[in-house]
């Protein structure tokens, strides 16, 4: 991914899993993103055309861990789902093949 981009990366769960079947998809993203910022950076980077961004701020999350000795806390994030247009799909895992990956390999 560019260095500027939005996304920081695909969210893998089990209900993120269940909605990719619907042409839905989650991504974690920066605070202060904007939907068309998230639009243009899934579209340059997966080569797809979006329909819909759907964008909500997560709160925080606290657990106990170790048998309630420890607390840990997850931190506040901003999540993007990302409907995209009918016949299209993608793998959020792999990124479109650009020309600088192809020359990276090369050397």
């Amino acid at each position: 991914m560019k260095a500027l981009s939005p996304i920081i990366k695909p969210l893998v769960t089990e209900k993120a899993s269940k909605a990719q079947e619907g042409k839905k998809y989650s991504f974690a993203v920066k605070r202060n993103a904007s939907k068309k910022e998230i639009r243009k950076a899934v579209e340059e980077i997966y080569g797809v055309k979006v329909a819909e961004i759907r964008t909500m701020i997560m709160p925080k999350k606290t657990r106990v861990v170790r048998r309630g000795k420890q607390w840990t806390k997850r931190p506040v994030y901003k999540k993007a789902i990302v409907s995209l247009k009918e016949g299209k799909t993608i793998d959020p895992n792999n990124l479109k093949d650009s020309k600088d990956s192809k020359d990276s390999k090369k050397k």
